[in-house]
């Protein structure tokens, strides 16, 4: 596959799809970097499997490298975790001109982007996902950030890596479970802006590159096109606001981001067929697609937990809640509603999601 390229108001650069290309990482950060020191972040499941390969490859192309693992999972998207990582930094001797490199999935990316972003004003960034959630998305468009006690990503920045190098072989290692927490992005990018892709995953007739292109070429226009997530970039949330919501009330760790995600799809799309504006039948299709991937599709959730932790949620502009509902397959749309309004058809989504439960 050809290198795709991110251009955006504060810089272009490479992504790169290549199976075996972790091999390559020094050549490809040595183009990303005037100073020859680096520190690879990754978390405890990855480290076992790749650092030792990333920090060859490094080596390989001259730099003095050290490293850093956070223990695997949300948790770790911490403040705790992010004044380590500065302390780890000063101590490895990073300057402004050396590479910070997030070798892992998403976890790892965003607290890695945040905390390159921010030591000394912001020191150069290359993304390495081990993940195809972060692979497909988290990796790309620079979104960086941390998780706080009263909401998901809610302390972060956008900052933009020098360069994104994508190896799907990785994924070979992948728990199954993890992978189809990825395949919950893959889907949302189907049902917002591909149907092809969409209609590919519900036959199963797809590669895993073929899946992996669409999806990050669907990210880099957007990106491009609304890199500040004021606009079109929007349409991204397509059930995170319902999933972030759920992340929250259950403490960031009983449930995954695709999984959260996957339930979010769903009730959206229930909240949009009930207002009109979903074509009827849509939610039966998500719901069909979601279940073959082992993915869960509701939550047992009480209305006002989940509400008061969609109040938390960081896309409100104004004072208005910003939505995303499909129109279709294939296209989405935001729109504002008034708190009143979201909670009024939560309430509504959350019965009927379980009627079709029990229907079942």
């Amino acid at each position: 596959m050809p290198d795709i390229m991110a251009n955006t108001n504060n810089g272009n650069y490479t992504i790169r799809v290549r199976t075996g290309s972790l091999a390559q990482l020094g050549v490809m950060a040595d183009a990303c970097s005037k100073g020859k020191k680096a520190i690879i972040v990754t978390d405890s499941n990855v480290a076992k499997l790749y650092l030792e390969k990333a920090v060859r490859s490094l080596c390989d192309s001259g730099f003095t490298v050290a490293s850093c693992t956070v223990p695997a999972g949300e948790l770790s998207k911490s403040q705790q975790m992010l004044f380590m990582l500065y302390e780890q930094f000063y101590a490895a001797g990073i300057t402004r001109s050396d590479l910070i490199v997030a070798l892992g999935g998403g976890v790892v990316g965003d607290l890695t982007g945040f905390a390159a972003a921010t030591y000394m004003r912001g020191c150069p960034l290359m993304q390495v996902p081990t993940t195809l959630l972060a692979q497909v998305d988290s990796s790309i468009g620079g979104k960086t950030g941390i998780d706080l006690p009263y909401g998901k990503n809610l302390a972060g920045s956008f900052y933009q890596p020098k360069a994104v190098l994508i190896d799907p072989s990785l994924l070979s290692t992948l728990p199954r479970d993890r992978m189809a927490d990825g395949m919950a992005e893959v889907i949302k990018y189907g049902c917002i802006r591909d149907d092809m892709l969409f209609e590919a995953i519900e036959k199963g007739t797809f590669d895993l590159e073929w899946i992996l292109e669409r999806c990050i070429r669907i990210k880099t226009t957007v990106v491009q096109n609304d890199e500040f997530d004021t606009g079109e970039r929007m349409l991204l949330n397509f059930g995170h606001t319902i999933g972030h919501a759920i992340e929250k009330a259950t403490g960031f760790s009983k449930i995954t981001h695709g999984e959260a995600v996957a339930i979010g799809m769903v009730y959206a799309s229930v909240m949009g067929e009930n207002a009109g504006i979903t074509a009827k039948g849509t939610t039966a299709r998500i719901r069909t697609v979601l279940a073959r991937r082992s993915l869960p599709i509701s939550t047992d959730l009480d209305l006002e937990v989940l509400f008061d932790a969609m109040l938390s949620d960081k896309k409100k502009l104004s004072g208005k809640n910003y939505f995303v509902f499909l129109k279709k397959i294939g296209e989405a749309a935001v729109y504002p509603l008034t708190s009143e309004e979201m909670k009024m058809r939560l309430a509504k989504a959350l019965d009927d999601v379980k009627a079709m439960g029990d229907a079942n």
